[in-house]
């Protein structure tokens, strides 16, 4: 009968790659620090409206450095993020904004399938962060708002408008 076991070698080789796998995978959980909302075209204003507070030393730029259009991705959070948003079907245009009442934040969004970033900081004349785009997919987005400082809490609201 021929002995159908891995050599040593080879099950060296197969806790490697495990082991490679495992920590190849990012961070970042399915879970969000304030929630999952899903949104259908044609959403109420209200709908758009959530709150939470910044905070963690996790450097946004190890997600990614720079996004989509080349815009740097900066500012410290919590490595879980913020939000989970679920879009249900394809939207042309959003726009997502912190409101803190104009203090320096930075927001990053990954989407869904070839994990697209986007990334925001300043608004306008204002120091809070927004990201504006178009070809929102359907699917789960993962909305991280950071500060220029690690460890700062503040207050926000975050706010998805369809344009």
């Amino acid at each position: 009968m021929k002995d159908c076991r891995p050599r040593p070698d080879q099950q060296i080789g197969w806790v490697l790659a495990i082991l490679a796998a495992v920590t190849a995978t990012p961070v970042i959980a399915e879970t969000a620090n304030f929630g999952r909302f899903s949104l259908l075209p044609g959403f109420e204003p209200a709908q758009g409206r959530f709150s939470g507070y910044t905070g963690g030393s996790y450097s946004l730029s190890a997600i990614s450095n720079r996004d989509r259009n080349k815009k740097a991705c900066i500012g410290f959070a919590d490595p879980k993020p913020d939000h989970i948003m679920v879009l249900e079907k394809d939207f042309e245009q959003l726009r997502i904004l912190v409101n803190t009442g104009d203090s320096d934040t930075t927001l990053l969004v990954k989407g869904p399938g070839d994990n697209i970033i986007r990334c925001g900081d300043d608004t306008g004349n204002k120091k809070d962060a927004s990201v504006s785009d178009r070809n929102w997919k359907k699917g789960t987005y993962q909305i991280w708002v950071g500060t220029f400082n690690p460890d700062l809490k503040r207050k926000y609201t975050l706010t998805v408008q369809q344009q």
